[in-house]
């Protein structure tokens, strides 16, 4: 449990964070409205998202819909939750990884069951390109999961391994 301790701290903090930031945003901003902290460039906005992450499938509405993406988002979370107690801690990058991803998915989920929808509200764009609008916990998961794939190409091989 003492070696977990880093991981759980971290998720903690995060999961905190990224509350913290969505409930702020949901006291200070209209939904559906933005506020340009650099124009044409970045903005805090309001973004009800029933769907998955960076609004896929956001348009979507009905409770049926707000279920499915709960029970995906708890399945997927007891998948990752797995993978991160069966990793040993001998490899740092994928339980650093799996641990940005499970805050992510932890931090999301509270939403879901929470409130119906995530709050979603950093709003970037470039000229004519416009990213999708996500929250800390979006960022976390999209980290986690670069991490993870480059923890996967970077892994030693064991001498059971080479055969």
């Amino acid at each position: 449990m003492r070696r977990a301790a880093p991981y759980l701290i971290a998720i903690l903090a995060l999961v905190v964070l990224d509350q913290a930031s969505k409930a702020a945003v949901d006291r200070t901003i209209p939904p559906g409205t933005a506020k340009p902290v650099i124009p044409g460039v970045l903005a805090l906005a309001h973004v009800r998202n029933t769907g998955a992450i960076f609004g896929i499938l956001s348009g979507s509405s009905g409770r049926g819909v707000t279920y499915a993406m709960a029970f995906l988002s708890l399945f997927a979370l007891g998948f990752v939750a797995y993978y991160f107690l069966r990793t040993p801690p001998s490899q740092k990058l994928s339980k650093w990884s799996l641990a940005l991803i499970l805050a992510g998915a932890v931090g999301n989920q509270i939403d879901r069951l929470a409130r119906g929808h995530v709050i979603d509200f950093i709003d970037l764009s470039a000229g004519r390109f416009h990213w999708p609008t996500f929250n800390l916990a979006d960022s976390c998961i999209s980290l986690g999961a670069v991490a993870l794939v480059a923890a996967i190409f970077w892994r030693k091989p064991h001498a059971s391994d080479s055969r």
